[in-house]
């Protein structure tokens, strides 16, 4: 059979006729080369299971006050309530604050509010503890955190990408640290940074619009390569020679074929870049979504569901340090306090998550994209900490996080906090029982395991987590 990588030889000796590992990836490669795309597709899929179901990740970056939006203590003093009114909404008996005033509208219908998350454990910088399902992905605590894989990563590794060419796992970044990478599958399982192949607005560290647009030039060849060169086989054989070598010194070697066929499909195919390309969409559905950064990369998250993603992280934060979200006071720069920090940030959550929703639904995507927003934390129930007299410390022993879609049971509040909402009152949510409502979701069996590349073999879910019953 004559194939690409015929060149290679891959069953000729060369000098003393030994075993060597060269020998031993000629053969490979040459193995390699006798599959046509559709067959290589075909055999990455065996042992897959190949659902249609998706995860779009709103990542609150910094830790937003849940007693000042999706858990509100209208009945409590100032220095505990906050500043901010109250709401009803359509599930009776159900506040919100005043500031999500289209989440209060469609709660009764498309969201489950989750108010008593147990956020122990969990930090930024990396924000790592809920985007693995792991309590012991927090490098301050463990040096070990950075090999722990991300939800998206394990969604990609256990079930690829929803359709052919597109990455499994594609994130929107402001700062590396805001994310959970491939871990110890290797980085052939890291995200896709979409935000590098689209241009998107610039905005400062406080989220001022600088009138400035990002290059997005991801898919640009470099001068005098293009499509037809990058098949040539003596450019695929440089390019194959320097994989090679980057292969041998990661001990990733059986990750060559899946890598090399997905770039390949990702810079020459037009389905990932057509999703990227946002003026594709019609005007009247961006107009709809806003022109602000983070309703256009909701908008272009549901673009990348449709062709194929399996798992896309939005990092919305402004600010490449703790994040956005990280309301601590006016008095500790350049997030401010809960007035002047958050207060900005709630109307255009607001929009974006609601318009999110209902263009999934429209489009017949809902029932098969579960949509989760969160941060890594709550916030103190007491205003005026660190000598502030209108911010929130970091408060790792609740949190409330919002979800909708998936074919889900919503319409619902999950969970309780006390009176002053510093303590979680019923219904106990980990990081692992998050996890494992999102595999459960995406057709995981939780007691799966994977190997990394020394064959040592891990559990799916290091802690014992349970999906929310509440949901299914």
């Amino acid at each position: 059979m004559q194939h690409a990588f015929q060149w290679l030889r891959g069953r000729d000796a060369e000098g003393l006729v030994l075993a060597t590992r060269r020998n031993m990836l000629k053969a490979g490669m040459a193995g390699i080369g006798g599959l046509s795309l559709p067959r290589l597709l075909a055999a990455e899929a065996q042992g897959q299971s190949r659902s249609g179901k998706a995860v779009i990740l709103l990542w609150m970056a910094g830790g937003p006050s849940h007693i000042d939006t999706w858990d509100p203590k209208p009945d409590r003093p100032s220095e505990n309530r906050g500043p901010f009114g109250t709401i009803t909404t359509s599930l009776p008996g159900v506040r919100l604050c005043e500031h999500y005033p289209k989440q209060a509208a469609l709660l009764g219908k498309r969201f489950t509010l989750i108010r008593s998350v147990d956020a122990h454990g969990s930090n930024h910088e990396p924000n790592t503890v809920f985007q693995t399902g792991n309590r012991r992905a927090e490098s301050r605590t463990n040096p070990e955190t950075a090999k722990y894989p991300a939800l998206g990563a394990l969604a990609g590794k256990f079930l690829g990408p929803r359709l052919p060419g597109a990455p499994p796992y594609a994130a929107f970044m402001t700062s590396r640290s805001h994310l959970a990478w491939g871990g110890r599958l290797g980085a052939g399982f890291d995200p896709f940074l979409a935000n590098r192949a689209t241009r998107l607005p610039i905005l400062t560290d406080v989220g001022k619009d600088t009138g400035r647009v990002s290059a997005g030039d991801f898919f640009n060849m470099p001068k005098g390569l293009d499509g037809e060169r990058l098949g040539d086989r003596a450019t695929l054989s440089r390019g194959l020679d320097r994989l090679r070598e980057s292969l041998e010194r990661d001990g990733r070697l059986d990750g060559l074929d899946r890598h090399e066929q997905m770039a390949m499909e990702m810079l020459t195919g037009p389905r990932l870049r057509r999703a990227l390309d946002i003026e594709a969409e019609p005007l009247s559905t961006r107009d709809r979504f806003g022109p602000h950064l983070w309703c256009r990369q909701a908008l272009l998250a549901r673009r990348l569901v449709e062709a194929g993603c399996r798992f896309v992280t939005l990092d919305l934060s402004y600010h490449g340090a703790s994040g956005t979200w990280d309301t601590h006071g006016d008095n500790i720069p350049p997030y401010g306090g809960i007035s002047k920090g958050l207060k900005p940030l709630l109307p255009l959550f607001d929009h974006l998550v609601t318009t999110l929703v209902e263009d999934l639904a429209e489009r017949g995507l809902l029932d098969d994209t579960l949509v989760l927003a969160q941060g890594e934390f709550g916030r103190t129930p007491k205003l005026g900490t660190q000598g502030s007299t209108d911010g929130r410390d970091h408060w790792p022993v609740v949190l409330s996080a919002l979800m909708a879609g998936g074919g889900l049971r919503h319409g619902q509040v999950i969970g309780s906090t006390e009176a002053d909402g510093g303590h979680i009152a019923t219904r106990p949510v980990t990081p692992a029982d998050m996890a494992a409502t999102i595999f459960r979701h995406l057709g995981v069996p939780l007691d799966s395991t994977y190997q990394d590349a020394q064959g040592q073999l891990f559990p799916l879910l290091p802690d014992e987590g349970r999906p929310l019953a509440e949901l299914f």
